[in-house]
């Protein structure tokens, strides 16, 4: 499945080992680290460890926090909710002030029919009970007919 190695001269190759040289202070004993920042930040930092040694390298600005948003006390959906149950009480309120108008029209038309119904039967009541005799009127006196043979007999 896998090729076999080769063992040819041509494949062996000398083989340099590279180990790096620390750095020796001038100065056995380390001087304390004493944080200074400075003016601006050069493009190329070395820093000096607790031990002696300098390491040199690019200088990292550090990460910002992204800022975060302010949340509001309350949800959107909330928000929505609460004033959906406040026009929903708004409505409520207006149709039963709407059916109590209707209501009070309702019985206003209706004492208005009875009063017109008493005030036209009383001048009705009026008419029929006074003296017919003082108006001139025509009298008829109703006698006992017979009809007899689709004759009236007096």
């Amino acid at each position: 499945m896998y090729p076999e190695h080769p063992t040819h001269d041509c494949y062996e190759t000398a083989l340099d080992v590279h180990r790096p040289t620390p750095l020796i202070p001038a100065a056995v004993i380390p001087a304390p680290l004493v944080p200074i920042q400075p003016g601006a930040v050069p493009s190329v930092a070395s820093v000096v460890l607790p031990d002696g040694r300098v390491v040199t390298g690019y200088a990292i600005n550090p990460m910002q926090p992204v800022p975060a948003v302010a949340k509001p006390a309350v949800s959107r959906a909330a928000v929505n909710v609460a004033l959906g149950g406040v026009g929903f009480a708004t409505v409520c309120g207006g149709l039963l002030l709407l059916t109590t108008f209707i209501a009070a029209l309702t019985a206003l038309i209706t004492q208005l029919i009875i009063l017109a119904a008493v005030i036209f039967g009383g001048w009705i009541a009026v008419q029929i009970f006074s003296a017919s005799g003082s108006k001139g009127g025509t009298t008829v006196h109703i006698r006992k007919a017979v009809i007899k043979r689709n004759r009236f007999y007096s």
